[in-house]
C-alpha cells in the first residue's frame, strides 16, 4: 500500500472520528435543545452544499484518474441529495409535515451514494489519487456529510413522536 493510500485512508478515518465525538459531545446536546425542526434544518444544511462535488470535473481535467461514468455519478448522487436537502429545509420552513419523509429519503439517498461511490472508486482505483481540493473534500466534506447523516437518524428515530407543530424553525 503506497503512502498517498495511507494518508487519505488515515485522514479520512481521522476526521469520521473527530467528527463523531464532536457530534456526541457537542452537537447531539446542542441538537436536543432545539425544536426537531430546527434540529434537522441544522443538519439538513451540511447536505445543501453537497453540489461542492461538481469540482470532480476540475478535478478531472487536472489528472484525478476517474473516469467520465464515475465522475458523473459521483455528481448526479451530490447533486441530488443537495436538492432533496433544500427542499426538505423549504418544507420544514413551511411546517409542511412531507419534509420528515423526504428526510428520510435524502437518508436513504445519502447511504446508497455514499456505499456505490466507496465502491466505484475501488473499483477505478481512487484511494490515494486525490491532491488539492479534491483531497480536502474526501478527507473533511464527506466525513462531515456521513456524521450528519447518521445524527438525521438518530433525530428522526429519537423524536418521530414529537407533533406535527414542533416542525416550525426557529425564525
Amino acid at each position: 500500500m503506497n503512502a498517498a493510500i495511507q494518508a487519505q485512508g488515515g485522514a479520512q478515518l481521522i476526521s469520521l472520528i473527530l467528527f463523531g465525538l464532536a457530534a456526541r459531545w457537542y452537537l447531539q446536546p446542542w441538537l436536543t435543545s432545539l425544536s426537531r425542526s430546527s434540529a434537522l434544518t441544522a443538519l439538513l444544511w451540511i447536505h445543501a452544499f453537497r453540489y461542492v462535488a461538481l469540482q470532480v470535473f476540475s478535478a478531472q481535467t487536472s489528472g484525478f484518474p476517474i473516469s467520465d461514468s464515475g465522475a458523473r455519478a459521483i455528481v448526479a448522487g451530490d447533486v441530488a441529495g443537495a436538492f432533496i436537502a433544500l427542499c426538505a429545509i423549504l418544507l420544514l420552513r413551511r411546517r409542511v409535515a412531507l419534509a420528515i419523509p423526504l428526510i428520510w429519503v435524502l437518508v436513504a439517498e445519502t447511504v446508497y451514494d455514499t456505499v456505490t461511490n466507496i465502491r466505484d472508486g475501488t473499483r477505478e482505483h481512487l484511494m490515494g489519487a486525490a491532491s488539492g481540493v479534491t483531497w480536502m473534500i474526501l478527507v473533511f466534506f464527506v466525513p462531515m456529510v456521513v456524521v450528519s447523516t447518521v445524527l438525521l437518524i438518530v433525530q428522526l428515530l429519537a423524536r418521530h413522536t414529537e407533533s406535527p407543530n414542533a416542525l416550525n424553525p426557529a425564525r
